[in-house]
């Protein structure tokens, strides 16, 4: 479900579980303890994807299956992932390998940049369209990089962006020319940071990151009843049931 390559003193994290890089329990399991490792055993890590899909987000059919208790504990578990990639003491980079919607992209706003290939390739926080909301702690890692306004408009509808959209609003932070070198460019950013003087470099970056770790030490911000309470609803599970229908079929 992962696999570790090593560039140096660069991990990349790439996560590989055919065929759309669906997260589910196990996954996240794997990746937390992962990053985890490798925050203690590398100077910065690149998490990437197969070239053209970095992760589908959710395994929606998977999940759908689950009882309230257990979704409740996926999704504190998801919200744990999070934290872990938040709170990260060196510097991360998501290598957005191809697709990245819903929860894919949501696992990036916690990285410290953000490539993605240019072509036919979409993100987005699309939950809306399927019935799901986002809880409050990663509305504000949006917001923080894209600033409300946009967060608003982009949140509220769903909606689905290529990546020169996602680019032009700061969703992304960089373009690379296909799915084959977002790894390369995401290593040599990596390298441009570790170039830098290191405790001047780790201090600073802690300080302008502080934001983002505080979101998680504050309960509300949370709220993991409130989004099983939505995802067991009559509308949420209908939306749901309708796009397992519509993956069955592909």
């Amino acid at each position: 479900m992962l696999e570790t390559i090593d560039h140096g003193t660069v991990r990349e994290l790439r996560l590989a579980r055919p065929p759309a890089n669906a997260i589910n329990p196990e996954l996240m399991e794997i990746l937390i303890q992962a990053l985890n490792d490798a925050s203690g055993s590398c100077e910065a890590i690149v998490i990437s994807g197969r070239p053209g899909m970095f992760t589908a987000g959710l395994d929606i059919p998977e999940l759908i299956q689950y009882n309230r208790d257990q979704m409740l504990q996926v999704w504190q578990q998801f919200l744990s992932m999070l934290e872990t990639i938040a709170r990260l003491p060196v510097p991360t980079v998501f290598a957005i390998t191809g697709h990245a919607p819903a929860a894919g992209i949501v696992l990036a706003l916690y990285g410290d940049y953000r490539i993605m290939p240019k072509g036919d390739f979409v993100t987005g926080l699309n939950e809306v369209q399927v019935g799901l909301v986002v809880t409050p702690v990663i509305y504000k890692a949006l917001e923080r990089a894209v600033g409300p306004r946009i967060a608003e408009r982009i949140l509220v509808a769903g909606k689905i962006l290529n990546a020169e959209q996602a680019l032009e609003i700061g969703l992304v932070d960089e373009l690379a020319h296909d799915p084959d070198d977002v790894v390369r460019r995401a290593v040599n950013w990596c390298e441009q940071m570790l170039a830098l003087p290191r405790l001047a470099m780790t201090t600073t970056r802690s300080l302008v990151r502080s934001d983002l770790v505080r979101l998680f030490d504050d309960s509300s911000n949370l709220d993991a009843e409130k989004f099983v309470d939505i995802w067991f609803s009559e509308s949420t599970q209908a939306a749901l049931s309708n796009l397992v229908e519509r993956l069955q079929k592909k």
